[in-house]
Parts: C-alpha cells; structure tokens; sequence
C-alpha cells in the first residue's frame, strides 16, 4: 500500500502559454504544430490551438495513462516515479485534474494501487495497469472515478508467474482487456527479475481465461485497437532499456496486426511495421474515429493515416509519453511537469470514449 501525499499538490499552478496556428520560431521554447500532409489539416481545422493548463515542478505528475472522464470534465493521470519526501521511497501518484475549472486544479488519489502506469475508461471507472513492486505483485485493478476511490485487483499473474511490470491496457468492445508487459520495472530497480518474457495477453473477464496473445517484442509497450477493432496496434520501445541507456539498433516502432477469430476465439496475425518515429521512441498510442493513429513520441504527437502515411506532429518541448482525446476535438497531452491542451478539429474524436 502507498501513503498518500496530497500536499505534494498543494500549489498547481496554472498557466497562459498559447500558441496557434504555424510553428513558432524555435528561440520561443513554445510548441506549435508541424504539417507534413495536406490532409493534416482536416485534423487541426481552422485555428488549431496549444496551451499549457497546469504546472507543477514539485514531482512529474503528468507521464502515464491520461484517462479522460467526460461527464466530470476530469483527467486521470499517474505521475512518474519518483522520491516521495514524506517515505524517502520510490513511488508513483495518480493525480486527478479538473480540466473544465479556470484555473486547472488537481489533486492526488490515495491509491492501493502498486506503481499505477497506464490506464483505460472502463464501464463506469477507470481500468489501471499496476506494475508491481519488489514486495507486492502488479496486475490489472479496477478503479471508482468517484471519491473514495475505491479498487478492487481483477487478475494479478500468469497462472502462478507474476508478471513483469504490466505497462498499458485497452478494453475491446466485448470486455476484454489486452495488455503489455515489458521488464521496464526489472531495469529501473522497483520489481524483481522477470519469469516471462516481454509479452501481449488478453484477458476475459467473463470467463477468466487469460493467455499470451503476442509475443517476440523488446519492450510492449502502448496498445489500441482501429475503430472497427479489426486491427490492433503495440509500439515496441525497446530502444529505451529502462535503465537509462539507449540503443538505437532496436526497435522503436509501431507494429500493426489483424485480428482474426478461429471458432471464436481471437488471433492475432499479419504482423507488421506500421510506422516509426524520427525523434525517439513511439510511447502511448490511440487513434480517433477517422482511423487516424496518434503516438506520444520525442518532439510531441505524431500523428499517421491509417496507412501509416505521417500527417504532422503536434509540438511539445522535451515530448510526451502519453495523451487523450477530451470532447470536441480537444486533446490533453502529458508532459512530466506540464500539461498542455491542444484544440483541434472540433469533429476530432477519440475511439476511447465511443466504447
């Protein structure tokens, strides 16, 4: 269990940085947007905006998960680690802004949930991904939007293994949940060494059959399905370690699939590069209603057709590794100590909220 530190958050502050329309010349230090196809604009519509609604540099509140709850205007996000100075320990905090206040305010969740990372709507709350700790065992929790939070954990292992460091989940139309697991916890110090290779799994909550649904990465790491769920896309960054080295040699890549059924039972087949970044590593992956593919990368979020043809790239400086779709073509991009809001295309929606 991790103490709660809800004075961490104390002073959020909020902030005016705008910037609209083309890229701003780079001595500004703002972000702006970068077209590289014509069709990009159907995305941006007419006066595409950016700004910077929150600011803390007392702990990176906004890393993971960026989970959008429309009918409290909030966003759920789960910080990086970092030293808790209450404990001297290692943790990770879920913050809960409230984007439709002026000023944005936020606060901590006191959560049981070991390491939380990525996160998903789910019913009526939220689908987090835990990670785990040297002493406790991640998995997969189901958490209330509503004070006091309450969680309860749904699968927590494979079938006796604990896993690795589970790191992002997105729930099928029929109530499944596919999940990632890379050794990213193992490499950082906070979890105990690997039992099962970086992998893919799928499980049903109805009839709590869970297995291994792909396999052959470096590091899983994002994941999210098409519109019509007939493709499934998982980023591999494996040119992170985990440790704080890089090697260039391996993957940073978005990979693509076909899911398929045999009997009834989903596959997935028809592996293939989908697309890759040029700025570092592709984190956090969605995709909006037109089937357009969105990754939190090294110089913002990039976007894709779904041919895999690069559109443009919303700026941010020093990145972003992970985002959500809001109502009416609003975006929410996490950005360690900041967050930023981009307006976009008012007809821009995010398959997340459509489940």
């Amino acid at each position: 269990m991790m103490p709660a530190t809800p004075t961490i958050v104390a002073r959020m502050a909020s902030a005016s940085a705008i910037v609209s329309g083309a890229v701003p010349s780079a001595s500004t230090g703002l972000s702006g947007f970068k077209v590289y196809d014509e069709t990009f604009h159907n995305i941006l519509g007419s006066v595409p905006k950016l700004e910077m609604i929150l600011e803390d540099n007392s702990y990176p509140f906004a890393h993971e998960a960026s989970v959008y709850i429309p009918s409290s205007e909030s966003l759920f996000m789960s910080s990086n680690i970092f030293t808790d100075p209450a404990t001297g320990e290692k943790t990770i905090k879920i913050t809960k802004a409230s984007v439709s206040e002026h000023p944005v305010t936020a606060e901590i969740i006191n959560s049981t949930i070991p390491l939380p990372n990525g996160g998903v709507n789910n019913g009526d709350g939220i689908l987090w991904i835990g990670q785990g700790t040297m002493n406790e065992a991640g998995g997969l929790f189901q958490m209330s939007v509503h004070p006091p939070y309450k969680t309860k954990f749904v699968v927590r292992g494979f079938y006796g293994r604990q896993f690795n460091s589970l790191n992002d989940v997105v729930v099928h139309s029929n109530g499944s949940y596919w999940f990632t697991d890379p050794v990213y916890g193992w490499r950082q110090g906070v979890r105990p060494k690997p039992k099962l290779p970086n992998q893919v799994y799928r499980f049903d909550p109805n009839t709590s059959d869970l297995r291994v649904i792909a396999d052959g990465f470096g590091r899983p790491n994002g994941i999210t399905f098409s519109p019509d769920e007939k493709t499934l896309y998982i980023t591999d960054t494996a040119e992170t370690n985990g440790d704080g080295s890089e090697d260039k040699l391996l993957p940073a890549t978005i990979y693509a699939f076909d899911v398929i059924k045999t009997g009834d039972q989903p596959f997935l087949t028809n592996r293939r590069v989908f697309s890759m970044p040029a700025e570092g590593i592709p984190d956090g992956v969605k995709v909006d209603m037109d089937g357009n593919v969105y990754a939190g990368c090294k110089d913002g979020v990039n976007v894709w057709s779904a041919g895999g043809v690069l559109l443009g790239k919303i700026l941010v400086k020093d990145g972003t590794s992970n985002f959500s779709f809001g109502k009416n073509g609003t975006m929410f991009i996490l950005n360690e100590n900041k967050l930023w809001r981009a307006q976009l295309n008012q007809k821009v929606e995010g398959n997340l909220l459509e489940k």
